[in-house]
């Protein structure tokens, strides 16, 4: 028997192209309520110029979702420090990411 492609549900014989991984994993993201996939990378990539460096070194990403970045801190006091640095993170980020990816940032101590 010779080989030929399945019909589609269209009997058409047309397929669609295959989605491309960055696509598949910026719609997975897009359902957990995350940014793409690209902004993520560009957050931790960034993460000393978004904090600045006293800050990368005792805090690091955890999560963004809704708009909020999630941050896990090593003590309260940089927790503090975090917090009083919010609006000025989150103007930084909108100049690495562009309007509303971060709206906020929240703090959660994180033992390493």
């Amino acid at each position: 028997m010779p080989w030929s492609p399945l019909p589609t549900p269209d009997a058409r014989g047309d397929e669609p192209d295959p989605a491309t991984l960055p696509q598949l994993l910026d719609s997975v993201m897009a359902g957990l309520g995350a940014p793409k996939v690209d902004a993520v990378v560009a957050i931790h990539d960034g993460w000393s110029t978004l904090v600045g460096d006293e800050l990368a070194g005792h805090a690091h990403p955890l999560s963004v979702a809704d708009g909020c970045l999630r941050v896990g801190v090593d003590s309260p006091a940089w927790a503090s420090h975090l917090r009083w640095s919010e609006r000025e993170i989150v103007a930084r980020a909108e100049r690495l990411l562009g309007a509303g990816v971060v709206t906020s940032v929240s703090t959660r101590i994180v033992r390493r």
